[in-house]
This record gives C-alpha cells, sequence and structure tokens, in this order.
C-alpha cells in the first residue's frame, strides 16, 4: 500500500483515507462503477456542478487508486476510462514510476491542484520524481456522476495530447550541449520557449554532435512524431556540441515579450546571412508556432504584393494606388479599416503606409497581371512555397497558390488561401531590404551538407522602393506607434488577418532595424501595432 493511504473494511466496504487539505474518509462500494452510492438504493441522478463534498470525494477516490496503480479503478472516476486507464497504465509499465504520493491542495470550486511525489526506477538506476498538476471535477452526462475530467495532462502537465504518453528507457538520440553564436549554453532553464527547439535539434543532430545516450524518463508524442520531450535524466549520457546560430541576447528579449501576449510567436533572422537570431512562442500547446505555423498574414503580405506591383510595372513606389472607400473583385466588396478615408490620389508608398486595402485590390487586375503573378513572384523572387527549405528543424515553407475568384483579391492583402509563418514573413523582410533571398537557418548547413533552397531574389531598384516604403510606414504609418522610440534605420508593415469564429483578428507585424529583421503573430491580438508590433520592436531593440 503507497505511503499516506490508509485502508480500513467498514460495515464490509472498503474506506479509503488519502492525506490532504479537506479530504475525509468516503466508501466505495463498487471499483467498477466508482458510482459513490449504496448497495440497493437508487439515488436521483444529480445535475448541475458538483459540490464541495462531491469535488473532495471523487478526487480522493481517483488519487487512491492512482497511488496503488489501480489504473482501471482510478479511470472508472473519470469521464473518459478507456483514454484514462490507458495513460494510468504507462504511467506505471512503460514509465516505471513507482512509490506515489498524491498529495491535494486546497481546491477553487472543482478545480484541485495536487504535488505527485514518486519514484522512477529502470534497469538499476533510479531518481526521486515530483511535479504539480491540476484536476477539475465535472457532471457526467449521461450518470450524473461527479467525475474527474480526463485530460493527458492530469497525470502530468508536459502531456498536452491525447496520444502523448510517459516512457523510461534509453534515450532515443544523445543529449546536446546547444550552444548560441556566442558560445554560451542554451537551456530550457533560461530560455523556457526554446524547449521545443532544444528537443527537436537533439533528436536530428544528437548522433552528428558526438554525443552517447543516456536513461531518461520522456513524454512521447507519437500522435504528430514530435521529438521526445525529457523529463527526468536517471543516467546522463555523453552531450555532444551543437553550434547554433541563436543570438542569447535577442532570445532573452523574444522570450520576454511573447510572455505579454498569449498565443504569440516570433522569429528573429539577420538578413545579410539568413541566420535566425531567435525564436519563441508563447502556447500552452508547445507548438512552435514561429517556423512551423500556417495562418494568414493579412497585410504583411503588401510587402510581396508591392513588389509584385512594381516588378511587372503596374506601378512604382511614386506612382499612383488610388484608396477608394470600397473595391469590388467578381462580385466580392473589399472595404479598409474602419475611419480610413479614402484618397484617389495616393501613391503606392502612400497607400502601403496606410495599409490600404482597396488600393491593392484595385491594381491586381491590370495588364499583365494573372492569377499566378502573385504565386511566381514568392518562389521566384522571395524563396516560398516549394517545400525546400531545410532550416534544420521542421518548419513551412510559406503558401501562395495560384487562385481565381475573390481568393486572388483576398490573397492581395493576406487573406484568402494564404498561409504563412512568422519564420516566413521574417524572411520576406529580409529579402525586401537586401534584395537577396538567404534561406533562414538554425544550424549550419555544413553540418550534414544540406542544401539550403534558392530563388533570384528581387531587382535593386524593387528592393530599394519596398525598403523606403517600410521606412514610411514605420515612421509616419501604421506601424510608428510600435517603432517608436527606435534608433537607426528601421522599418515595418502592419497586418491583422480575420479568421472565421474569432471575435478579433490575428495580430500580425514585422519590421527591420539594421541587419535585423522580424515577424512576430498574436492569435485574436487585434491590429498589427497591438500585439505583435510591441514584440518585434523588443526583439529589434536589442540590435541582435
Amino acid at each position: 500500500m503507497a505511503k499516506g493511504v490508509k485502508v480500513a473494511v467498514i460495515g464490509g466496504v472498503f474506506a479509503v483515507m488519502v492525506g490532504g487539505a479537506g479530504y475525509g474518509a468516503f466508501n466505495i462500494v463498487s471499483a467498477l462503477t466508482g458510482d459513490g452510492g449504496t448497495s440497493g438504493v437508487s439515488a436521483e441522478k444529480k445535475s448541475g456542478p458538483p459540490d464541495k463534498d462531491e469535488v473532495e470525494e471523487t478526487t480522493a477516490k481517483f488519487f487512491a487508486a492512482w497511488q496503488t496503480a489501480a489504473a482501471g479503478t482510478a479511470a472508472s472516476y473519470t469521464n473518459n476510462d478507456a483514454a484514462a486507464e490507458r495513460l494510468l497504465t504507462a504511467f506505471t509499465d512503460d514509465a516505471h514510476i513507482t512509490d506515489v504520493k498524491i498529495t491535494p491542495g486546497a481546491a477553487r470550486g472543482t478545480t484541485v491542484p495536487f504535488t505527485v511525489k514518486a519514484k522512477v526506477a529502470y534497469d538499476g538506476k533510479s531518481e526521486p520524481l515530483s511535479y504539480r498538476s491540476e484536476l477539475k471535477v465535472v457532471r457526467g452526462v449521461t450518470t450524473g456522476r461527479a467525475l474527474v475530467d480526463w485530460r493527458p495532462s492530469v497525470v502530468h502537465p508536459e502531456l498536452k495530447k491525447e496520444q502523448d504518453t510517459l516512457v523510461t528507457e534509453q534515450s532515443a538520440a544523445p543529449p546536446i550541449e546547444a550552444v548560441g553564436r556566442d558560445g554560451s549554453v542554451l537551456t530550457k532553464e533560461k530560455y523556457p520557449s526554446l524547449g521545443p527547439v532544444l528537443d527537436a535539434l537533439r533528436d536530428k543532430y544528437g548522433e552528428k554532435a558526438g554525443g552517447t545516450p543516456g536513461i531518461e524518463l520522456v513524454v512521447r508524442h507519437p500522435s504528430d512524431g514530435a521529438p521526445d520531450t525529457p523529463l527526468l535524466t536517471l543516467a546522463k549520457g555523453k552531450a555532444g556540441k551543437l553550434e547554433t546560430t541563436i543570438s542569447p541576447s535577442a532570445q532573452e528579449a523574444a522570450e520576454k515579450a511573447v510572455k505579454r501576449f498569449a498565443q504569440s510567436s516570433v522569429v528573429a533572422v539577420k538578413p545579410s546571412s539568413g541566420e535566425v537570431l531567435a525564436v519563441a512562442n508563447n502556447r500552452e500547446d508547445g507548438f512552435n508556432a514561429a517556423f512551423a505555423g500556417q495562418a494568414a498574414p493579412g497585410s504583411t503580405m503588401k510587402i510581396m504584393t508591392a513588389a509584385m506591383l512594381i516588378d511587372n510595372g503596374v506601378t512604382s513606389m511614386n506612382g499612383p494606388a488610388p484608396c477608394p472607400d470600397t473595391a469590388v473583385w467578381q462580385g466580392q466588396t473589399f472595404k479598409n479599416l474602419t475611419g480610413m478615408k479614402p484618397d484617389e490620389d495616393a501613391t503606392l508608398a502612400g497607400s502601403f503606409m496606410r495599409s490600404c486595402n482597396t488600393a491593392f485590390i484595385k491594381l491586381i487586375d491590370e495588364k499583365p497581371l494573372t492569377d499566378a503573378s502573385l504565386t511566381q513572384e514568392a518562389e521566384r523572387r522571395f524563396g516560398l512555397g516549394q517545400d525546400n527549405w531545410k532550416t534544420g528543424i521542421a518548419s513551412f515553407d510559406g503558401r501562395v497558390p495560384a487562385v481565381d475568384g475573390p481568393d486572388r483579391a483576398a490573397g492581395a492583402i493576406g487573406q484568402g488561401q494564404i498561409q504563412m509563418s512568422p519564420l516566413n514573413m521574417a524572411s520576406v523582410t529580409a529579402t525586401a531590404i537586401t534584395g537577396s533571398f538567404r534561406q533562414p537557418y538554425l544550424v549550419s548547413p555544413e553540418l550534414d551538407d544540406r542544401q539550403l533552397a534558392r530563388a533570384e531574389g528581387l531587382r535593386a531598384s524593387t528592393a530599394s522602393q519596398l525598403k523606403q516604403m517600410m521606412r514610411l510606414t514605420a515612421t509616419q504609418g501604421t506601424a510608428a506607434e510600435a517603432m517608436r522610440g527606435l534608433g537607426g534605420d528601421i522599418g515595418a508593415k502592419t497586418g491583422s488577418a480575420e479568421v472565421d469564429g474569432n471575435a478579433k483578428s490575428n495580430s500580425w507585424f514585422t519590421g527591420f532595424r539594421g541587419d535585423v529583421a522580424a515577424a512576430a503573430m498574436t492569435e485574436e491580438g487585434g491590429h498589427g501595432g497591438d500585439a505583435a508590433g510591441p514584440i518585434v520592436a523588443a526583439v529589434l531593440r536589442t540590435g541582435g
């Protein structure tokens, strides 16, 4: 019997006492049903949120069964017994976790925090394990019973997806000592949002870096093939040294900046080389949206649309780009942001600086533009959409499909079928201001002889005009507030992207300062300058 659990026979049934705040003794009539009733008595089906006594009783029974490795019994006190039993069985059988003691904290309504203390033992090695988690008690839909609302994170907070599980064994990949561009060691403890990136680098380069595996407790992610997430080391392997392009100062700024806004991601690159200087995410799911996210980039896409217009001779920075109230494209009406005054005499620079949607939509049917023109610009000039980037870890290359109908017009302003990540948009800015496409990367291609993607890049005159328009936007246009106080050569572009079902648009922002380009996205962050803008400005302020 696990420490902290007392069992007595009372009237022919078991009573279980679990040590912890406010937990008393409760009868367990059936280990199979866990209905908490009395044999032969039919209880009325309850409704509404579980009360305090029900919360205490359900969690006490659940914890008692979990502590004694009775996975089936513990699972019967949840609202998904099949999934719960699978993971709780793996907790014991695959993760080799024993001597479990669970101490509940004070309940907050129907939410109960708790601490798990245990031991992990494997192949003659053992280490103590301690962590905190929480659960919520809900009313069963069909039974009316008070049940633990099942989520993998109940068992461990790093279990985020339904198929995630715990395993203790020899490491799948040797550990690495990842270092930044200044030679300092990059760790999850110092840079928390780098965790998934470091795991991915270890998975790919652990053996190439010269390390040897140890024994670890890890979270395994079978549903998406993501690299294991190490939780506890029982026997250290030999770490191989892996040099990365990360700038510790830029990374630290990125980490702090994304914490200000939920569901935010940011990437910074060095335009003259393509080296990634920082990558940070503030997401509950641990997904590296900065590199692999796929979302409409809103008006930040106007950088590429402007390049298409200039390269095809439709207009130029100082050429006409009238900004009416509305623009109709094949039966669909497009509007500008609320409050934007029309300007029939606007230039491309003026409409870019104010982020006028209608100006760009009115120009995309000019000759010689076709349904494929924006796609060709993305692929030939900006190196996007060809599924050939090799950054060192998994990343998305952008998606700019050739389309007709309303989606062609929507694509010109970063909506419709256009998909980008912050990495893609940081690269777009880098290409726009240098004229050269340099595929972003985290690890030197010399380590594994991989071929980086190539593209023609921009004409010098096109890049010069794009850079100047971004400068105007950062000093006089929609990006001015976010970029305020930044010295040196600066430029930017704002964006907001509407998403079906969301109350607010996604906030996008990309900008440059000297030889640093950055881009950020905040889900439901509103206008580009509201959330993503301050994140980018904070990273640019470090100077890389």
